[in-house]
């Protein structure tokens, strides 16, 4: 499981040498009947793309970001519970930090919600997330979920990611050094500071020692051509601004 959270596992799909850009398309034709190709007969279901996947290393040799951890994250979740992801995100969190609005997942063909991607709320329920994650995981008086899985988000990152596991290199944008725990991102500044990060440039960014939560909704363009915005530094300068910070904006380690 923690191999899963920190995106740990080497896998491959239906046989096929593990190519990034591949997997995310075919990920997506799984879920999207309109963006397979031509004679397409691979797996229509996530579950049926999940029961394709093979290891092809020991897990905890490498990072790799790739779709499919969170998904069988969700599938543990799904057969533990025997519920629904969206009915438990309802029940154990969405009803309870004075959500206005309804969220949304994209859902297979049988019904199963997306995890990796395809969720959809308001820029203002999802900073009431985020203020929540940031307080500790309580709103008020009212423990929303325990204190101790908000707290090791960045103290809990284990010293093999990045340390002893190959990792990818930081943008030229970020500060200091990237980690990777517990399906957040981990810029390392001297704030505590972790984000939530989607391909198009969306962003829920919470750093406890500044007393911030950025929300961040995009439509960036993927591509070499096209350089990435950066965001982590244009939210700390923020922050520290705000805060009145005297230190650093950005670490030096």
């Amino acid at each position: 499981m923690d191999h899963l959270l920190h995106m740990g596992t080497q896998m491959s799909y239906a046989g096929r040498p593990y190519d990034k850009a591949l997997e995310a398309q075919r990920y997506f034709a799984v879920l999207a009947p309109r963006l397979r190709p031509y004679g397409y007969t691979g797996p229509a279901t996530i579950r049926e793309h999940l029961a394709t996947a093979r290891a092809t290393a020991e897990p905890g040799t490498e990072f790799r970001y790739e779709n499919g951890n969170v998904e069988a994250l969700a599938e543990v979740l799904r057969r533990v519970t025997g519920t629904t992801i969206s009915a438990l995100l309802s029940e154990m969190i969405w009803s309870r930090i004075g959500a206005e609005e309804d969220a949304y997942y994209l859902l297979d063909s049988e019904g199963s919600e997306a995890a990796c991607g395809g969720f959809s709320a308001t820029a203002r329920d999802l900073a009431r997330l985020g203020e929540m994650i940031r307080c500790g995981g309580a709103i008020g008086d009212r423990q929303i979920i325990p204190e101790a899985v908000t707290s090791t988000i960045v103290s809990g990152v284990p010293d093999g990611y990045p340390r002893r596991v190959p990792f990818p290199a930081a943008p030229t944008d970020a500060p200091a050094t990237l980690s990777y725990h517990d399906l957040w991102w981990i810029p390392n500044d001297p704030y505590g500071s972790f984000m939530a990060s989607g391909i198009h440039g969306q962003r829920l960014f919470i750093s406890p020692a500044l007393d911030l939560v950025i929300v961040h909704y995009a439509s960036q363009v993927v591509s070499p051509n096209v350089p990435q915005v950066p965001l982590v530094q244009a939210f700390l300068t923020i922050g520290t601004h705000l805060h009145g910070w005297d230190g650093p904006a950005l670490a030096t380690r």
